[in-house]
């Protein structure tokens, strides 16, 4: 049996009833991509339930403003996705009258749709033969075939795009692609995958040839940058004092609390007795309650965070316009990073 008819053998036999395969519906196959990119499908679940049923068409989900589509969003990560959703819907109203395009060469046009998503709706919801190639593809193709060049690197992209391609089976391209990207997912998994019940072990080079776990090759990126985070919890009248984060930040929009970075971890009377705080707080601050320290990890980055709730303070910060008071209930309606909300969460059930 040839590999791709082996592969789709597997897949009718094992593969999950998820919602986005019951459907050849463009825009209900990009809203499940988007959001399931860097996320498991437990995780992602809830989230695709939550869009789809408030906004079952893309023009439903254009309707919407930017600050709702985030709040939906809320705790996904990655928010500039969300951001270039949202863009991407009134495009497809302004430019496709409202129909979500299905072929790869108008979806490459859309933002925040590159060739692996592209490949996906085009593929899922009209059969056209674009190989999809995620980190379950690569995984599967490296193993199976040996292949030791990093998957990372443009060379390494060419050489198993072009060998999905070739392997692809153009009568069934989207079944196909739904077929290699839940074998490496639930079969050829990353760590401990059961070689024993592979119905391709008899031709698999990495098993063959003991190279599991060496396999892919993936160069090391850049090391995780430490910054230091200080929040200042400031509450007056029953109202908290919030920050609006500016464009270009990969929070852009979204609500989190006044902020002092350091470069390193910072005595709190230190910090309280700088230039900038006494700016913005005056010098009478009294310090109510610290929280411990809070690791936060984001792409290339560690945030060390602590929430420092302040009494006693001054109103001169209202010069900073991105600084302004709100009620908890007006609070909950406005997205916040994970970070954030987790710890507005906890604060609230005290």
């Amino acid at each position: 049996m040839r590999f791709s008819e082996e592969i789709i053998d597997w897949y009718q036999k094992h593969k999950r009833d998820l919602p986005w395969r019951n459907t050849n519906d463009p825009y209900i196959i990009w809203l499940s991509e988007i959001i399931m990119q860097q996320t498991r499908v437990e995780q992602g679940m809830p989230y695709f339930n939550r869009f789809a049923e408030k906004y079952p068409t893309v023009e439903h989900f254009a309707s919407a403003t930017e600050e709702e589509i985030l709040k939906l969003w809320q705790g996904l990560g990655y928010y500039s996705r969300g951001r270039n959703m949202h863009q991407t819907s009134l495009a497809v109203m302004e430019e496709h009258a409202g129909y979500f395009p299905k072929n790869y060469d108008s979806l490459i046009r859309l933002k925040g749709i590159g060739e692996y998503t592209a490949a996906a709706i085009s593929s899922f919801s009209s059969n056209e033969a674009k190989a999809v190639v995620d980190g379950n593809v690569f995984r599967l193709l490296s193993r199976y075939f040996g292949i030791d060049t990093p998957i990372n690197t443009g060379k390494g992209k060419k050489i198993f795009t072009d060998l999905a391609n070739e392997l692809l089976d153009h009568k069934q391209a989207g079944i196909f692609n739904q077929a290699m990207m839940e074998f490496g997912s639930l079969q050829c998994k990353p760590k401990n995958p059961d070689c024993l019940k592979c119905p391709l072990q008899t031709s698999c080079e990495a098993r063959l040839k003991n190279r599991i776990n060496e396999l892919p090759v993936k160069i090391k990126t850049q090391k995780s940058r430490e910054r230091y985070f200080n929040y200042i919890l400031a509450i007056k009248n029953d109202q908290i004092l919030v920050n609006k984060r500016s464009a270009g930040d990969i929070w852009e929009n979204m609500i989190d609390l006044p902020l002092f970075e350091t470069e390193t971890r910072t005595e709190i009377q230190d910090l309280v007795q700088s230039e900038n705080f006494i700016k913005a707080f005056g010098k009478q601050v009294l310090i109510r309650s610290v929280s411990k320290p809070v690791k936060h990890i984001l792409s290339h980055q560690k945030l060390n965070t602590t929430f420092i709730q302040i009494e006693n303070f001054t109103d001169d910060f209202l010069q900073d316009k991105s600084w302004f008071y709100v009620g908890q209930e007006e609070l909950e309606k406005l997205p916040q990073p994970k970070l954030i909300f987790k710890f507005f969460e906890n604060f609230f059930k005290l």
